[in-house]
Formats: C-alpha cells, sequence, structure tokens
C-alpha cells in the first residue's frame, strides 16, 4: 500500500512540475482578442497591450528588442543589446559608427526571439512593422477620447470595429513620462539611419507622429498584431 502511495506522490509531483516548467519556458500572461479592422492587408489587432489586464489598460513597458519589461532603470547600461552606450550596439546595427564592434549585422528588423509580442503572449502574435502601422493610420478613423478614466486614441476601421490605444507614457531611468499625454508605441523596425533608434508610433491629443524613432533603451508600449 505504502509503494503504491509513494507511486501516486511521485507521479503528481512530476506533473505538478512539467506543468510549471511548461509556464516558466513560455512565459504565458494572458493575452488580447484579435479585432478585424477591416485592413486591405487583413492584418488583424490586438485589442490591449502586452501586460494589460483590460483594453484600456497601459500595459508593460519594453525596451526595443527586449521580451522583459525592467523593474528598474531604463537606460543604455541596462539595455540588453549595448555595451552600455548607444554607439557600442551588439545587435541589430546597420552602421559600423554606431557598433561595437565596428561592424554591421544587416538585421533591421525584430527577430521574433527578441520579439515581446511574441515572447509573452505566443508565436500567434508579433509586434507590427512600420508598414502595419501606416496601414493602420491610413485606413483607420483616429478620435481622441476617454475611456474607463483613461486617454487615448479610438482607432475605427471603415467596418466599424475598434481598438483602445491608451496614451501610456514611457518609461527613462526610473521613471514614467507623459501618461495620459502622449501614446509611445514600438515597431518591429529599425532606424537604419540611427541604428541606436527603433521607429515608433508616437501620439498625443493634437497629432499622431508615424515615423519617430525612440531611443531603444526607452521602455514603450507594445499592441500585437496577429502573424500569418
Amino acid at each position: 500500500m505504502n509503494k503504491i502511495i509513494r507511486i501516486l506522490v511521485a507521479i503528481l509531483l512530476a506533473m505538478a512540475t512539467a506543468a510549471i516548467c511548461v509556464l516558466i519556458s513560455c512565459n504565458v500572461q494572458p493575452t488580447g482578442k484579435s479585432v478585424d479592422l477591416g485592413l486591405p492587408s487583413g492584418t488583424l489587432w490586438a485589442d490591449r497591450n502586452v501586460g494589460a489586464a483590460l483594453p484600456e489598460g497601459y500595459g508593460d513597458y519594453f525596451a526595443w528588442g527586449e521580451s522583459i519589461p525592467k523593474s528598474t532603470y531604463y537606460n543604455w547600461v541596462t539595455y540588453k543589446y549595448a555595451k552600455d552606450d548607444p554607439k557600442k550596439l551588439m545587435k541589430y546595427c546597420s552602421s559600423p559608427d554606431y557598433s561595437l564592434y565596428a561592424l554591421t549585422d544587416g538585421r533591421t528588423n525584430l527577430e521574433r526571439s527578441d520579439d515581446a509580442a511574441t515572447a509573452n503572449w505566443g508565436s500567434n502574435w508579433c509586434m507590427p512593422s512600420q508598414q502595419q502601422f501606416q496601414e493602420l493610420c491610413d485606413n483607420c478613423t483616429w478620435t481622441w477620447t476617454t475611456r474607463n478614466g483613461k486617454d487615448g486614441y479610438e482607432v475605427k476601421g471603415k467596418n466599424g470595429n475598434s481598438i483602445f490605444l491608451p496614451a501610456a507614457g514611457y518609461r527613462s531611468e526610473t521613471s514614467i513620462e507623459d501618461v495620459d499625454f502622449s501614446g509611445y508605441y514600438w515597431s518591429s523596425s529599425l532606424n537604419e539611419s540611427r541604428p541606436s533608434d527603433g521607429l515608433r508610433l508616437h501620439f498625443s491629443s493634437c497629432y499622431v507622429e508615424l515615423y519617430g524613432r525612440g531611443d531603444r533603451s526607452s521602455g514603450f508600449s507594445v499592441r500585437p498584431v496577429r502573424c500569418k
């Protein structure tokens, strides 16, 4: 009898350990829902930011090319792909002047292993390219509004469906700036003319800036799209 109990306990412990390992390795967190905005490409956008429990939630902040939000500093010392300096890049470098090794690597878009959407929500999701942000701007109506106390844009497609992009601000060093005033959303695209920057969507109540660039070490929001 004791032997049977020991076997059952061993099986249960093995199952529990396996489940924990799967959760850790996959970095599982709740994902959003896909929204069809009737875009020409058929791209489906998520209804919330990575790390947000609700569509109007700010979610987490990520440095460009990093998949884990920081609890401390967002700067070049803590940035994963540089050696303490924006001109000492170790990956995603299109100019030798910005490289730690005076080399270029030809990488101008984030690999899936460095994609915050994929890492946190799974392989069906990825960060949008700058071209997908362009399509979102060209084919939707953007209206500044407030949802459950959060300011931001309602982005409505021609089919009547919409998503909400909260003005979540950004992280720099240890502070959060511009909350409820501006939104900063990473694309997966590198700024090739200045590779210490990633391309981003930036907006306030007065404007939407499509081809803005942001310091890669800064913490911006990530709004996923469904991968094809």
